[in-house]
């Protein structure tokens, strides 16, 4: 604010001159892309990430002596994806006698057993079950 004339800055102004931004540049980052492009680059990466297994999974599979061929293990990542397509969050999938718990938004495989190994063949906290 300029006393002497009694002339007012705007607000726009005094944004510009102590940040450092200009109208019109919000949305736009050091490396000269907008968010919308940004955005879109990150959502290219994540829908490519391959199915991860937590650690309890990966225990699970050690423990029960499960070893996927490379044919399971891609009839499992379709299964998930063809989960993701439905809108389903945690699934079963089920490949050959091999039954996965997999959270999808997450592409994580919560839990693996043989289905020989349960007993009723009950699965809770799922919300969808794809068979392959």
């Amino acid at each position: 604010m300029n006393k002497i004339n009694n002339q007012f800055t705007s607000i726009e102004q005094i944004t510009d001159r102590y940040l450092g931004t200009g109208k019109g540049n919000s949305t736009v980052n050091a490396s000269g892309l907008s968010f919308e492009e940004i955005l879109k680059q990150k959502q290219d990466v994540s829908e490519s990430l391959e199915l991860k297994f937590s650690k309890h999974a990966s225990m699970r599979l050690e423990n029960r002596k499960i070893n996927l061929s490379k044919e399971q293990s891609e009839r499992l990542e379709s299964g998930v994806q063809k989960a993701s397509e439905k809108g389903i969050r945690e699934s079963l999938v089920i490949v050959d006698s091999l039954a996965f718990i997999v959270n999808v938004p997450n592409k994580t495989v919560v839990t693996a057993m043989d289905r020989t190994e349960s007993d009723d063949n009950i699965y809770t906290n799922i919300d969808g079950a794809v068979i392959i």
